[in-house]
């Protein structure tokens, strides 16, 4: 088995098949220690109930540090420099189970979790940093040759290198994508008051600012511990690159500006980083011998925070249809074995593709009449107790066919 791609999700699924006692061999352009260093990525990823499932299952989740609980979200509409909408959709995981409804983990902390479990792993090769030359798939297999001279065999590829991925490029795979008028900022704050575990999705005209617990942080001075948030906020990309060279005392008062001073004065916490954001869609998941996951495959908006959690249920459904051929004592790379995967996936992704686009276009403008509309809806469902617990359990990731890791069963 080969993955190309050693990011979230790539690591994710060689994990999970590793695990299941294959043997998987992870090629990526990029060392693993800059991939696990801190400036490499400021984000921190909101992961679900059915992806803490999966990556448990993968053994990855008990090498995670530390993990906030989601245990309510909010989402409100308004404007900047004015009082959120009296009118807002409220979840509170109580009225559920009580358990959290997710956690909020550094992206860094993620990555490392995963080289953590991938060392572990006897049957799991990590070979980066290296660049892959050249593939040939046919009827007996896979031959991924490196820039450095090295070859490898393997049964299937798995294609997990982004959205520009070379693999689906080379496959003649087509993707329908556009690039949205929007670029999201990532930094993390600190603040005087604790979250007390509430998420708060927050839509503007420009685009959704989202506002996501984390654990503390390390006292630093004598304001004692540090009460911290992640930051994702979406916004035309001219301003946000302004945005991106604000002073820090600036950039905590915009903060504040579409927020509110519910969590009291914010600051800056080290650095920011800024993503233009885009939407894409492969015309299929699968070739002869490939199978796409993760970015490779489908880019969603960040709204809701639920790309991760797509990637790992490709992950999820992918390892059960390869697990279920082994154990038969079948090829792994059939066609059939694909189609299956591609089939799961099909309907979810392309849901959650239109759901997350229509809701950053819905919420996206100040037009009064859409506004009206919108707001009412929040205001409808919140009331809704059966309608307002199916969203919740559709946020949680468990709606639909699930795999067994998402069930929490073994592969």
């Amino acid at each position: 088995m080969a993955i190309v791609g050693g990011g979230l999700v790539g690591l994710s699924m060689a994990t999970a098949l590793a695990g299941a006692g294959l043997e998987v061999a992870v090629i990526d352009a990029q060392a693993p220690e800059t991939m696990t260093a801190a400036p490499y990525d400021g984000r921190a990823s909101a992961i679900a109930r059915g992806s803490r499932r999966i990556l448990e299952g993968a053994g990855v989740w008990q090498q995670v540090e530390v993990a906030q609980p989601i245990l309510d979200i909010r989402v409100s509409d308004g404007r900047v420099g004015r009082p959120a909408s009296p009118f807002f959709l409220h979840f509170d995981a109580e009225e559920v189970d009580g358990a959290p409804m997710g956690w909020i983990v550094e992206n860094r902390l993620l990555r490392q979790a995963l080289a953590a479990r991938a060392a572990a792993l006897p049957s799991l090769r990590v070979i980066a940093p290296v660049k892959v030359e050249n593939t040939v798939r046919d009827g007996a297999g896979v031959r991924v040759n490196l820039a450095d001279g090295r070859a490898l065999a393997a049964r299937l590829l798995i294609a997990a290198d982004g959205r520009g991925s070379r693999l689906r490029q080379a496959a003649g795979i087509a993707a329908r994508s556009f690039d949205y008028p929007q670029s999201g900022l990532v930094c993390t704050l600190a603040h005087e008051r604790p979250h007390n575990g509430t998420a708060h999705e927050h839509f503007l005209p420009s685009g959704p600012f989202a506002v996501l617990p984390m654990t503390d942080g390390p006292v630093t001075d004598r304001r004692g511990d540090i009460h911290r948030s992640s930051l994702v906020w979406t916004e035309r990309r001219a301003l946000a690159e302004a945005a991106m060279t604000y002073d820090p005392a600036r950039f905590a008062n915009e903060v504040e500006r579409r927020f509110g001073d519910s969590l009291g004065a914010m600051r800056l916490v080290d650095r920011r980083w800024c993503y233009p954001l885009s939407v894409l869609q492969a015309q299929r998941s699968f070739d002869r011998r490939l199978a796409l996951i993760g970015d490779a495959a489908h880019v969603i908006h960040p709204i809701a925070g639920q790309g991760f959690n797509l990637g790992l249920r490709d992950v999820a459904a992918l390892a059960e249809c390869i697990v279920d051929q082994r154990r038969l004592g079948l090829d792994i790379g059939e066609t059939a074995v694909l189609e299956r995967y591609a089939r799961w996936r099909r309907f979810d992704t392309l849901a959650l593709t239109a759901v997350t686009d229509g809701l950053n276009r819905l919420f996206s403008n100040d037009l009064t009449a859409l506004r009206i509309v919108r707001d009412l809806g929040l205001a409808a469902v919140d009331r809704v107790g059966p309608l307002r617990r199916f969203f919740m359990r559709h946020a949680m990731g468990l709606v639909g066919d699930l795999p067994r890791l998402v069930r929490g069963e073994p592969l």
